[in-house]
Formats: C-alpha cells, structure tokens, sequence
C-alpha cells in the first residue's frame, strides 16, 4: 500500500486540491476545468497541488524520450516535485494519443480522459503498477473512482 494512503486528513475534512489546468493544445472537445476537477479530486487522497497539462504529439514526444528515454509521445506523464505535504506535481496527457487510443478501443474520447486523468493522480499519490499486486490494486482502485464518476470500469473485458 503506497505512503500516500496513510496520509492523515485533515480533522475529518477531504483533502484539499490545487488545481492548474493548462491546454497546450488545441482545446476543442477537451474536458473543462470544471469536470477536471471533478475528476482529479475524486482520485485525492491527499492535500495536493497539481497541474493537468494537455499537450499535443511532440511536446509528449520530448517529455517522453527526456524523462523515460522512450522516443515516442505516450498517453499520461506524471511528475512528482515534492511528496510533503501538500503533494505537488503535474500529470501532463498527450491529446493525440488519447484520442488515437479512445478510438481504437472503441471507447469515448471523454472516459478515456477519465481513466487517465485518474491514472496519473493515482501515480501521483505513489500507486505503481509494475509488480503484478501494485498492477492489481492499482487497477481496482482505478474502477472503483471511475465507477464513482459513472463510467465503466476501464480495464473489463469485453
């Protein structure tokens, strides 16, 4: 279980959330800080201050071969600055990757962005998924804040 989850609350209230919200790329059909909102606080469990950045293929691409030498844009980055209290970080999505990926699972673009949105607060909390058991609670708690917000559980089979 990650660190993050033990983090004491604050006399009972939730967590509270810093929330930046820059559009690199071209907005349209783009969640609204609103629903944004929605989404990353459903996933907090801890006071944070984040920046969600949506960034089109070469941005992604840089940051992906600069920071996990991968020369290629990928879905979701997360960075964590500083894991005191509260977190900081950005998660940084890759417009184009996401809507590829939406379409070809056949999927809505808007729940796709769900999914990743609550992917990268996760990972910012300290959630990993390269061990089969961190995979597996990762992916359940996934679900489960999905179900939440009403959309299907990503990782079902068909």
């Amino acid at each position: 279980m990650p660190a993050a989850r033990t983090a004491v609350r604050r006399r009972g209230k939730p967590p509270a959330l810093g929330l930046c919200v820059q559009y690199a790329h071209a907005a349209a059909g783009l969640p609204v800080r609103s629903t944004l909102r929605r989404w990353t606080g459903a996933a907090l469990e801890r006071d944070a201050a984040v920046t969600l950045r949506f960034v089109g293929a070469r941005e992604g691409r840089m940051l992906n071969a600069r920071w996990r030498g991968q020369d290629h844009a990928t879905n979701v980055l997360t960075f964590v600055y500083d894991d005191a209290v509260p977190l900081a970080g950005d998660i940084v999505l890759c417009v184009p990757v996401l809507r590829r990926e939406a379409s070809a699972r056949g999927k809505p673009a808007r729940a796709h962005c769900a999914h990743l949105v609550v992917h990268g607060m996760l990972h910012l909390q300290g959630y990993e998924h390269d061990t089969d058991a961190g995979a597996a609670a990762m992916e359940a708690r996934e679900a489960a804040i999905l179900r939440g917000l009403g959309y299907p559980d990503p990782y079902a089979r068909a």
